[in-house]
């Protein structure tokens, strides 16, 4: 059966599956980057766990895989092929496309963004399916957003297409690891209402789903921290609608778990600010954690297909 590697890199693991045409995962697996020991290490785990899956490939669906597709983290020049940075990963400039492209037997490999990955995936086969413009937004460590145009991901002029997370909603709040001070992901995202509750409660150990919990039950404590993410994380998506002009708007990542005790109030507050925008559908994403690796074997199908057409 032909199929393509798909591989999702994380901070501190990696999903990869093989994927057929019609994007059924016909195997699955996971395995640890390896950070701790370098970034030399996680390159070679990269590299051993792709060789790992084509020979599964060979072996158990009778040929090789057609093409590889990869998703990482940080900064990536998708053109170029190259991995340029990731704090997480501690690599620099990593010519991750050729370097996959020798150890698989010169197959054709897609690198891509791995947030715009799995945009691609909800955009085409998840909760944004159908849908001519989208724009995914997963709440976890940080914010970061895909936009979908017609099937595809706009990555920008300088690959930086998408950053919602570091829009400033509170000029002057706290400071956030890209320079400015307020951004979106300082007051929105997972880890961010994990220290908001963290401080409130009293408790260094808990987290974003213990204030969802307690947001539930009724904690006025839990409620104002509640409230206060939800707004911030409002007047950055209007900022975004009013710039991009979505169809559909797609929320993922652990927040995103707190299912309608996000919801209800978001949408609420997205409506309460909208003029003459036009309110998107804002729905949550569909895959879970298997949109990176559906995203990047959509990109290797992708790659393939061009390559016929060329």
């Amino acid at each position: 059966m032909r199929h393509v590697i798909a591989l999702d890199v994380g901070g501190t693991g990696m999903k990869a599956a093989l994927v057929a045409a019609d994007g059924t995962l016909l195997h699955e697996a996971r395995r640890a980057t390896g950070r701790e020991r370098g970034p030399d290490a996680v390159v070679t785990s990269i590299l051993d766990f792709a060789a790992d899956l084509r020979a599964y490939g060979t072996e158990r669906l009778g040929r090789p895989a057609d093409a590889a597709g990869v998703a990482v983290p940080g900064i990536v020049d998708a053109g170029r092929g190259i991995a340029v940075y990731a704090a997480n990963l501690g690599w620099r400039d990593v010519p991750l496309r050729a370097l996959l492209a020798e150890r698989l037997g010169r197959v054709p490999v897609a690198l891509g963004h791995d947030v715009r990955t799995g945009g691609l995936a909800e955009g085409r086969v998840g909760a944004g399916k159908g849908a001519d413009r989208f724009l995914f937004v997963p709440l976890g460590t940080g914010i970061a957003g895909a936009i979908g145009i017609a099937g595809a991901i706009e990555a920008g002029a300088h690959g930086c297409a998408g950053e919602i997370g570091h829009i400033v909603v509170r000029p002057g709040g706290p400071a956030c690891g890209c320079g400015q001070r307020g951004c979106l992901e300082t007051l929105a995202s997972a880890s961010a209402v994990t220290r908001a509750w963290a401080d409130a409660s009293g408790d260094p150990d808990a987290d974003a789903a213990d204030c969802a919990k307690a947001v539930e039950s009724g904690d006025p404590a839990a409620v104002r921290v509640w409230r206060n993410a939800v707004d911030a994380l409002a007047d950055g998506l209007v900022t975004a609608l009013t710039l991009l002009d979505p169809r559909t708007l797609i929320i993922g990542g652990g927040l995103a778990e707190a299912g309608e005790t996000l919801f209800t109030p978001l949408r609420a507050a997205v409506e309460r600010r909208v003029t003459f925008q036009k309110l998107p559908s804002i729905v949550p994403a569909a895959l879970g954690d298997t949109a990176g690796c559906l995203g990047a074997g959509l990109l290797a199908w992708d790659l393939l297909a061009t390559e016929v057409t060329a």
